[in-house]
């Protein structure tokens, strides 16, 4: 009579190799999955003023490939009084920016500022209670992904934070990344 002690170290061997298998591809699916709903690791900036009844957030400085700079933002009137409120200014490491003049924002309306590429680029909401501005500022030396000081001032008061500083996007397809030869 044969003993059957291979057989069993074979039969253990194999599934103890199914399960690793099983396993394994348990972790690197749950990998997938978790990076999947994750977002940038540089968001614009946020801040409210000092009543709550103000936001702003998305605050960034977008340059363009010619250097010019503009500041993105979304303004937002949470009053809970539902009182209408007005942005003043804008100032970017103290240099006011220029922009179109903004109506009063009413009670859950919001005011939008970017480039004007950004905005033409950017999709609007139409008969919804939000505003469009074109902004722009001067380019004081800005480096890509520094910070600068913004201020916006409302008539409630000021918002402070600090915004980085993005480069161009660049649309898909369109660039070739590769360094450039010597010849």
């Amino acid at each position: 009579m044969n003993s059957l002690k291979p057989v069993i170290r074979r039969a253990g061997a194999v599934s103890i190799a199914a399960a690793s298998a099983v396993l394994l591809a348990a972790c690197s699916a749950g990998q997938v999955t978790q990076t999947s709903s994750q977002v940038a690791a540089v968001n614009g900036a946020s801040a409210q003023t000092e009543d709550g009844s103000i936001t702003v957030q998305d605050v960034t400085i977008v340059l363009d490939e010619n250097g010019d700079a503009a500041v993105k933002f979304t303004a937002s009137n949470q009053d809970y009084d539902r009182h209408e409120h007005k942005l003043q200014s804008v100032a970017v490491n103290g240099e006011t920016v220029e922009m179109t003049t903004p109506e009063p924002m009413g009670y859950n309306c919001s005011i939008v500022g970017n480039s004007a590429d950004g905005l033409q680029e950017m999709p609007q909401a139409e008969g919804a209670c939000i505003e469009y501005v074109k902004t722009s500022v001067d380019n004081d030396n800005f480096a890509y992904g520094g910070n600068v000081p913004v201020t916006f001032t409302f008539d409630t008061g000021k918002v402070e934070t600090v915004a980085t500083v993005a480069a161009p996007t660049v649309k898909s397809g369109e660039t070739d990344r590769q360094p450039e030869k010597k010849h």
